[in-house]
């Protein structure tokens, strides 16, 4: 069973398609080590210290294997990234935020987001870099990267009654994203990506 996601158009206008089918235990297990030693790698070198070679050599599998698995850098780096929402959102269902307000656990996940980076700023900013790459693999888990975002939201905001909750949340995860870009650029650190994003669920959901 496989299933497509779509990525931008080519300068020709044609497609790619990316397929995802589902991995045995030695497949899932072979993955998991390719991701850890990107993380790795990026947290000590930033994205410029990631090379597929080093990579493979480091998750203890072949060239070959790892281009079966992750179509360029970019691609890999973006699987990073959507594995590390995964966990924080597990985390976040295991553990919700606490505040009275819906703009106070708003921002306690955003919070949390940002000690993340903060923890590991190489890997923050490699992790985004790579995902605002027009690169196709890397496109691909966009997608499925702001459905986790909204998730993480929504779980927030819990049960309170919120005016237009999908336009809220649709705000939020927009201005997470235009934040994570600027800390890329440079014009921010985790902290100040921290406290820009909790500025905004406080004045949207006051």
């Amino acid at each position: 069973m496989a299933s497509e996601a779509g990525a931008p158009p080519t300068a020709d206008g044609s497609a790619t398609v990316t397929l995802h089918r589902q991995l045995g235990p030695a497949q899932q297990a072979r993955r998991a080590r390719i991701l850890a030693a990107a993380a790795e790698l990026a947290s000590e070198g930033g994205y410029e210290g990631v090379a597929m070679k080093e990579v493979a050599a480091r998750a203890g599998v072949s060239l070959g294997t790892l281009y079966r698995y992750f179509t360029s850098k970019d691609h890999l780096l973006a699987e990073v990234l959507r594995d590390w929402g995964g966990a924080l959102g597990a985390r976040l269902r295991r553990s919700p935020p606490r505040g009275e307000t819906p703009a106070e656990r708003v921002a306690a996940v955003f919070r949390r987001m940002a000690r993340g980076v903060a923890a590991q700023p190489e890997l923050g900013v490699a992790l985004t870099r790579a995902l605002l790459s027009c690169d196709p693999g890397a496109w691909a888990n966009r997608e499925g990267l702001v459905a986790m975002m909204n998730d993480w939201i929504d779980t927030a905001l819990a049960d309170d009654e919120v005016t237009d909750r999908e336009g809220v949340i649709d705000v939020l995860q927009q201005v997470c994203f235009g934040a994570m870009t600027r800390l890329v650029n440079g014009q921010r650190t985790p902290r100040q990506v921290g406290d820009d994003l909790e500025r905004a669920a406080r004045l949207l959901l006051r």
